[in-house]
């Protein structure tokens, strides 16, 4: 992993006309990340109130490590693919969730449908980079 020559190697990709700047990114994270916190928190609490399965946990579990991954693969490994592949693992762990908390978590469900919503933009934007740089 070359993580010196990172800002280079990302600057020199084709990227779609909707990619938005780097600089966005960071804010946007650093709100989700609060988001993702409380709702984590909130599905460990239930659990151990027997209002949520262990299913959710692991699926929680499995989209956070999916997550924390994606800066690894994409930036230090510099490989489009494997990136596109996890952030479609975010993705898809994310929608299992929002669709587990809406009958019963409404909190959970809005909680987390901005990090839905954004990982959505994040995914089409991946797939997009992948694809330009094949």
């Amino acid at each position: 992993m070359d993580i010196y020559n990172t800002p280079t190697w990302y600057a020199s990709l084709i990227k779609p006309s909707f990619a938005p700047p780097s600089w966005l990114f960071g804010p946007v994270w650093s709100v989700l990340y609060i988001l993702i916190a409380i709702g984590f928190f909130y599905t460990l609490k239930l659990y151990k109130a027997k209002k949520l399965t262990k299913n959710i946990i692991t699926i929680f579990v499995i989209n956070l490590l999916a997550n924390f991954a994606f800066s690894p693969l994409q930036f230090g490994l510099q490989n489009n693919l494997l990136a596109m592949i996890d952030i479609l693992v975010v993705w898809g762990t994310l929608l299992y969730l929002l669709i587990k908390f809406w009958p019963q978590q409404k909190f959970l469900f809005w909680s987390q449908l901005p990090y839905f919503f954004w990982v959505s933009f994040a995914s089409i934007l991946q797939i997009s980079i992948t694809y330009l740089n094949w």
